[in-house]
């Protein structure tokens, strides 16, 4: 089969099936192209976007500005390694910093590599900086959390499919209960040696857990107490999604480590960073961590767009202006519904929890239907279907989605 030839769907999904790994389960449909907020299968229907790559394409597929940004590097320099100086890099980090308000960024390429790349400044800073003894420092993390698939992520997920047969894991890790500040405080004065506490400002993964309100502002007065730094995994909250550019920002909090990715290309390219002021990030010198794709030159053009499009497309604001939207119709559709829990979710990250338990195939077949009716989602945990469509989205799309998902929903109500 040529490179070019057009596939229907079942073959595309075919040839995944016999030459691909099968670590992920998609939802059986085939994109073939995206724009702005709906993508468009092999066979030429269109749909809604409302995953938006778990929130890597928060302005909207190819958007024109990141797309121009990157070809036009593309044909100029692609890579030079970290081996010399490129003319983009600098620049990028000039944006960044001040753009997050930060004196230093180290880029990288995804998600779990930014995280990955936290907690190794974290420590260092423990043992170079804080004075807890070589191989001591221990990291304080919330349950339930996901920040990546990483071996070392992965010692302190609770996730059992993440987990099983991949040992022996990382050491120096303390798991408490997410939004829990007496549990944050107990684990802060009996653990002299902790060196940082990493938080999702809301848990994704888990089901769009939103913390309570001062959450995060009295974990950071707690770290601050403590001389602990207080890492913010903004991946998938970061850039506008919440309705503010960063979730923390909700609670004017300024993370002493931000850790970002997936929006901060647009989607379009592999692009993640870490900020921190100087007196955290000078302790990386030479050869302590890297990456060849790290800080590219079209990655430095790709994000410097991406970031230019959410500032003057005004698309946080335009989130939580539509988030609101979105929760009210849902919350007065839920009052009658007998399949539907509740809905919850800040901005465009929000999710409906589905009145059946994590093992059933409810929530599953209920996104299959919402694909029928030409929306895709996809749900996580079980019971929990999440809703994160592009932020470009406007308020007519949004309510036509918002009619989609209610006739959907309504033909389950009625088989209940």
């Amino acid at each position: 089969m040529a490179v070019l030839d057009q596939l229907t769907s079942q073959q595309a999904i075919d040839l995944e099936n016999k030459y691909g790994a099968h670590n992920y389960h998609p939802l059986p449909v085939v994109l073939s192209r995206g724009e702005g907020v709906y993508v468009w299968d092999v066979e030429g229907k269109r749909y809604y976007d409302f995953l938006s790559a778990y929130s890597a394409v928060n302005q909207g597929h190819c958007h024109p500005v990141i797309v121009n940004a990157m070809v036009k590097q593309a044909q100029t320099l692609t890579l030079t390694s970290r081996a010399f100086y490129n003319d983009m890099l600098g620049k990028f980090e000039a944006y960044a910093t001040k753009y997050f308000g930060y004196d230093k960024v180290l880029p990288m390429n995804t998600g779990a590599e930014a995280v990955e790349t936290a907690l190794k400044i974290c420590r260092k800073w423990a043992y170079e900086v804080k004075g807890i003894a070589d191989h001591q420092a221990e990291i304080i993390v919330c349950k339930n959390n996901f920040h990546g698939r990483t071996t070392t992520i992965i010692s302190f997920s609770n996730d059992p499919v993440a987990r099983k047969n991949f040992g022996p894991f990382t050491e120096g890790f303390i798991k408490i209960e997410y939004d829990n500040l007496q549990a944050l405080e107990d684990t802060l004065k009996n653990h002299p040696n902790v060196a940082g506490f990493l938080v999702e400002p809301i848990q994704g993964e888990a089901g769009v857990y939103v913390p309570s309100e001062g959450y995060l502002s009295k974990a950071k007065a707690l770290c601050e107490q403590y001389n602990v730094l207080f890492m913010a995994d903004e991946v998938q909250t970061g850039i506008g999604r919440t309705g503010k550019l960063l979730a923390v920002d909700h609670e004017n909090v300024k993370p002493d480590i931000l850790i970002l990715g997936k929006a901060l290309s647009g989607g379009a390219y592999p692009v993640s960073a870490v900020l921190a002021a100087d007196a955290i990030m000078n302790v990386i010198q030479p050869g302590n961590h890297g990456s060849t794709f790290g800080g590219n030159p079209v990655a430095a053009a790709v994000a410097m767009a991406a970031l230019d499009v959410i500032k003057d497309e005004h698309l946080a604001e335009n989130a939580e202006k539509l988030g609101q939207i979105f929760r009210s119709e849902l919350n007065a559709y839920i009052k009658t519904s007998s399949i539907v829990q509740l809905v919850r979710g800040k901005g465009l990250l929000n999710a409906i929890v589905i009145n059946d338990d994590e093992y059933s195939d409810t929530a599953w077949n209920i996104c299959l239907a919402l694909r029928d009716n030409g929306l895709l989602a996809k749900p996580t945990h079980g019971n929990i279907i999440r809703f994160a469509p592009p932020l470009v989205m406007t308020e007519e799309q949004l309510l036509d989605c918002v009619s989609i998902i209610k006739r959907t929903l309504q033909q389950f109500e009625t088989n209940s």
